[in-house]
């Protein structure tokens, strides 16, 4: 791709992005605000425009955002979660699993070993899981033969997977985005702000762990529908033809 169609397409998605980041969606628990229609597309973004555009366009939608208007909640890292959702399924396109297990495993051991964290929630009768179940099932889908079949279903030429593939890929880059959103949260909120007191966090992750399955699911769903829609009509971006591209060279060396 040259520099001059990139960066075409770097100002085109990021503009896309700043007026997707304007329209709120979910409020966010334990402080002033909403995610937004944005959180759709991240995962998106990674697929179609690979690691770096689609990074890119994610960093510079962010700031455009908050010059039209959207306040920097994390102190203009708002950016980050989103971007760690495209760059990762931007990674795993390119076929860095293992790379893209090194991050998502240390972005749980991070969670977990942060003292704000909540890491069992009781549930009624007494049973206890816990709060990060729903990451730990998408790192377990990360770690399985099905992400790779995933790439699978993505890169064929019959559509009849591509749902399937990229409701996979897409929980588990939605899933990353939540748990750096997390992280996120407690540092500006918890250390650097210190607007929520120590003794309320297991408050407020009680009350998100209820929440946050059900926005997760919802935005891999609607991701999955308009992700399945735009390769359908407008065919493979070069992420996915350069995917196609390698699997069929490593076929004809075999």
């Amino acid at each position: 791709m040259s520099s001059n169609r990139g960066l075409a397409l770097l100002s085109i998605f990021a503009v896309l992005y700043t007026v997707l980041r304007l329209i709120p969606t979910f409020p966010m628990i334990g402080a002033t605000g909403t995610f937004s229609a944005s959180d759709v597309v991240s995962p998106i973004y990674g697929i179609l425009l690979g690691p770096y555009i689609g990074g890119g366009s994610i960093i510079l939608g962010t700031f455009l955002s908050i010059i039209f208007g959207r306040p920097a909640i994390f102190l203009g890292f708002d950016f980050l979660p989103a971007l760690v959702s495209a760059v990762t399924l931007g990674l795993l396109v390119k076929q860095k699993f293992r790379l893209v297990t090194i991050i998502f495993a240390l972005l749980i051991l991070l969670f977990l070993i942060n003292p704000l964290s909540l890491l069992f929630v009781t549930l009624p009768y007494g049973f206890v899981i816990p709060f990060n179940w729903l990451h730990i099932l998408a790192f377990a889908l990360l770690l399985s033969p099905l992400s790779k079949k995933a790439l699978v279903w993505i890169t064929n030429s019959e559509p009849k997977y591509l749902p399937q593939g990229l409701l996979i890929l897409f929980f588990i880059g939605t899933m990353m985005q939540h748990l750096t959103g997390s992280l996120l949260f407690e540092s500006v909120f918890g250390f650097l702000l210190n607007s929520i007191p120590q003794d309320a966090w297991p408050s407020v992750w009680n009350a998100a762990f209820y929440l946050y399955p059900v926005e997760r699911i919802i935005i891999t769903i609607i991701a999955t529908i308009v992700g399945s829609t735009l390769i359908t009509t407008l065919g493979s971006s070069e992420s996915i033809k350069s995917l196609s591209q390698r699997k069929e060279n490593q076929a004809k060396m075999k």
